[in-house]
C-alpha cells in the first residue's frame, strides 16, 4: 500500500487534531462543572456544540468538492483556534455558547466537524479500491493513538492549559493545510452540482444517514465527557486517573483498527461493522452494573478493543459505494445526520444525571446501538463495495 505526500500530510493532520480532541473531551465537562454550571446546563451547552457542529459540517462539506477541499480544511482550523482561545479565556456563557457552537469541539475524543468527511475524500482520491480499507485503518490508528495521548496529557495540567494547547493544534493544522497539493481536489469540481453535491448515490447516502443517525443517537447518550464525569462521581477518582483510563481505551481502539482492516478483507466490510460492534455495545450496557473501579476498567478496556473496529470499515464502505465526486458531500451528509443525533442526546443525559439516573444513559445507548447494527445488516449486506464483488 502506497500513501503519497498528501496522504502523509493528512495522517499528520488527523494526529494533531485528535491530540486536541482527546484532551478537551476529558476536561470539558469537569471544567464547566467547576465553573458553576449544573448538569442540565452542561447538557444544553453540549447540545449547542453538536448543533453547531451539524451546521458547520453542512455548510463546509456540501461545497468542499466544488469550492476546494484544502480551503475548507483551513476554515475548520480557524474555527478550532477560536474555540480553544475562548474556552481558555472565559467561562462567561455569552462568549462560551457562540464559541462552542462555531468551534470544532469533540465530546468523545473522536473526530468531529467537517474535517473527517473532507480528509476521507482526499485520502481515498488517489488509492486503489483494494488499498482503501487499509489506508482508512492507518488513518484511524493515527487518530486513535493521538486521542489516547491527548486523554493522558489532559490530566497533567489545568483545563485552561488544555484549551490553549487545543488552539495551538488548530494553528498547526492551518499550516499543514497549506502543504496539500491540488491532487486532493475533485476532478472537474467546477461542474459539480452546488445543491447537496449528490447525484447517483443519493438513495444510498440517505439510508446510511438514517442508520448513522440512530447509532450516534445512542453514542451521544454516553459521550466520553459524561463518562469521565460518571467515573469521577461513581468512584471518586481524579482527572489524572480518568485520563489514564481513557488512554488505555483509546490505545486499544487504535490498534484494533488494523485488525479491522484484515478482518474486513476476509469477511467483508458490512460483516466487520456489525459483528464487532454488537459485543462492544453489550459491554456498554453492562458498565453501570459493575461494583468496583477495577471491574469498570476491565469492561471499558474490553470495549476499547471492539468499539472502534467498525469505524475504518464504515468509512471505507461509504467512500466505496458513492461516486468519486460525491465523496465529500456523502461524508458531510452522513456526518450531519450524526451531528444532529449528537445534539439531541446530551440534554437527555444531563437531565438523567441531574435526576440521579446515572446508569440509564449507558443502558439506553447500548440498546439503541445494537438496534442500529441489526438494521444495518438487514439493509446493506447485499450491497458490496467494488473489491468484494
Amino acid at each position: 500500500m502506497a500513501i503519497g505526500g498528501d496522504g502523509i500530510v493528512l495522517l499528520i493532520s488527523r494526529s494533531v487534531r485528535l491530540l486536541g480532541f482527546g484532551a478537551i473531551s476529558v476536561v470539558l465537562v469537569l471544567h464547566l462543572s467547576a465553573a458553576g454550571y449544573g448538569e442540565a446546563a452542561i447538557g444544553r451547552l453540549l447540545a449547542l456544540t453538536m448543533v453547531g457542529d451539524a451546521a458547520i459540517t453542512l455548510l463546509v462539506t456540501l461545497s468542499a468538492d466544488r469550492v476546494g477541499r484544502a480551503r475548507m480544511l483551513r476554515l475548520g482550523s480557524v474555527l478550532m483556534i477560536v474555540a480553544g482561545a475562548v474556552l481558555a479565556l472565559t467561562a462567561n456563557v455569552w462568549w462560551l455558547a457562540p464559541a462552542m457552537f462555531l468551534g470544532a469541539i469533540s465530546l468523545n475524543g473522536g473526530d468531529t466537524g467537517p474535517f473527517l468527511a473532507i480528509e476521507q475524500a482526499a485520502l481515498t482520491h488517489s488509492l486503489e479500491a483494494g488499498d482503501r480499507t487499509r489506508a482508512m485503518a492507518w488513518y484511524i490508528l493515527c487518530g486513535s493513538l493521538a486521542s489516547a495521548v491527548g486523554s493522558m496529557l489532559a490530566g497533567l495540567g489545568p483545563a485552561r492549559v488544555v484549551f490553549v494547547g487545543y488552539a495551538l493544534c488548530g494553528v498547526v493544522l492551518l499550516g499543514l493545510s497549506w502543504r496539500l497539493s491540488k491532487g486532493i481536489e475533485a476532478v472537474g469540481r467546477e461542474s459539480i452540482a452546488p445543491r447537496f453535491g449528490l447525484h447517483k448515490s443519493r438513495g444510498v447516502v440517505m439510508r446510511l444517514s438514517a442508520l448513522f443517525w440512530l447509532d450516534t443517537l445512542g453514542s451521544g447518550l454516553a459521550v466520553q465527557s459524561f463518562l469521565a464525569f460518571w467515573l469521577h462521581q461513581r468512584f471518586g477518582i481524579d482527572v489524572a486517573v480518568v485520563g489514564s483510563i481513557f488512554f488505555g481505551m483509546n490505545l486499544l481502539a487504535a490498534f484494533s483498527a488494523l485488525v479491522a482492516g484484515r478482518l474486513a478483507a476476509r469477511i467483508g466490510l458490512i460483516a466487520t461493522m456489525v459483528w464487532t460492534h454488537i459485543p462492544a455495545n453489550l459491554l456498554l450496557i453492562a458498565l453501570p452494573f459493575v461494583g468496583s473501579l477495577e471491574a469498570a476498567i476491565v469492561v471499558l478496556l474490553l470495549r476499547g478493543c471492539l468499539s472502534q473496529m467498525d469505524v475504518p470499515a464504515r468509512q471505507s464502505y461509504l467512500m466505496a459505494v458513492v461516486e468519486p465526486d460525491e465523496r465529500s458531500a456523502a461524508g458531510g451528509i452522513t456526518g450531519l445526520a450524526k451531528s444532529v443525533a449528537s445534539a439531541m442526546s446530551p440534554p437527555v443525559t444531563g437531565a438523567l444525571f441531574a435526576a440521579g439516573w446515572m446508569s440509564a444513559p449507558f443502558v439506553g445507548a447500548g440498546v439503541l446501538k445494537v438496534i442500529y447494527d441489526l438494521l444495518l445488516w438487514r439493509a446493506f449486506r447485499g450491497l458490496k463495495p467494488p473489491e468484494e464483488r
